[in-house]
């Protein structure tokens, strides 16, 4: 099974922002699968679904705000019987990305990010696969501002080619190795 986790915040005022990219490729997953179960907690809404070539697949969006992704995260592997952190695959906004790229790694640090800091926190490990959608370039100023405030209107048609682009990428991870699809995906510019 992969589990795809898509960091964001839940609430209207958070659905368009930076911040949320992650739900929106959650989002999109969703429309192009068919749903077979659905789970509603308190802590994380999740979905397994059938998705072209993958049996099965956790669709994730955490329900306890970004910065505390991991306390979901930890309850999702424990209630499923994810015992190895290399089968969920997270998904989520990078400043120091630009908008119209994407980057996929096995492993490596928060690199700023505090959902993911929160993951690793809660996992006590480094060692799981991610899906970075850039919505850079980082500002000079207030980045929590930045990555609260709601994408342009031109920023949006770039994001959905761009979130078109990752569910590709995510269906070449549930049929490929992950360095095969990085090298596939990494240098790729959507514009």
């Amino acid at each position: 099974m992969r589990v795809f986790i898509g960091l964001g915040n839940p609430g209207p005022r958070y659905v368009l922002t930076r911040h949320n990219v992650g739900f929106l490729f959650i989002d999109e997953m969703l429309k192009s699968s068919e749903i077979l179960k659905s789970y509603d907690t308190k802590l994380y809404q999740a979905y397994i679904v059938n998705f072209h070539s993958c049996d099965h697949m956790l669709l994730v969006k955490p329900m306890t705000y970004m910065n505390l992704s991991g306390i979901a995260v930890k309850k999702i592997c424990e209630k499923f019987g994810i015992e190895s952190t290399k089968e969920i695959i997270i998904v989520y906004d990078d400043v120091w990305l630009p908008l119209g790229k994407i980057r996929i790694r096995k492993d490596g640090s928060d690199g700023g990010h505090n959902g993911v800091k929160s993951i690793i926190e809660e996992l006590h490990s480094i060692s799981f696969p991610r899906l970075r959608i850039g919505i850079g370039p980082k500002p000079e100023g207030d980045l929590v501002n930045y990555v609260l405030d709601e994408f342009s209107d031109d920023e949006l048609n770039l994001l959905w080619k761009v979130l078109k682009v990752s569910l590709e990428a995510a269906k070449d991870l549930c049929e490929n190795d992950i360095v095969k699809v990085m090298s596939r995906y990494n240098s790729l510019e959507v514009s």
